[in-house]
């Protein structure tokens, strides 16, 4: 069986997101979405929150799991036994910095491959950040993150933009 874990913050979960999910499924046997705790970003929702995100818009995505880690990637990857680890790219940009560390972590563990998927077309300008920057300043958000997690983003988005 084949494992790949899709490492990422998901604050919160884009479409972008799940279209990378889906695909990475087809790809692998089965897919770890893996949630990083980062203490150097300052995160919309909780860890708990995002998980939940993420279990409720892969619901019926045969192979998906969802998990959380702190810590090295690779470290991570191998107790989970996986073989892959899988990026999306939206852009050169991203290329750059996802290049670097994929040759970080395959330093670190030759035994475990990263695999780039590129972006849908559509979804190639999609960031959390741009969600939760349309969703400040009133925009519509609904083509921008799944079915039914949108009024969750939306309260969080009234609450913050209330402290404000």
């Amino acid at each position: 069986m084949t494992t790949a874990i899709y490492p990422g913050s998901f604050d919160p979960v884009t479409v972008g997101h799940l279209d990378i999910i889906k695909r990475a499924a087809k790809l692998f046997d089965h897919v770890i979405v893996a949630v990083l705790v980062n203490m150097e970003k300052k995160p919309w929702f909780t860890i708990e929150e995002r998980t939940a995100f993420l279990r409720k818009v892969t619901e019926g995505i045969k192979g998906v799991e969802i998990a959380s880690f702190d810590g090295l990637l690779v470290d991570f990857a191998a107790r989970r036994h996986a073989q892959a680890i899988v990026k999306g790219l939206r852009a050169v940009s991203d290329f750059e910095y996802e290049f670097q560390m994929a040759l970080t972590n395959r330093k670190l563990d030759d035994n475990i491959e990263t695999v780039f998927l590129t972006s849908s077309a559509e979804n190639m300008y999609l960031s959390s950040s741009i969600v939760k920057q349309v969703g400040l300043f009133g925009g519509d958000i609904e083509t921008f993150v799944p079915d039914g997690i949108k009024d969750d983003i939306l309260l969080r988005i009234k609450q913050r933009s209330q402290k404000k």
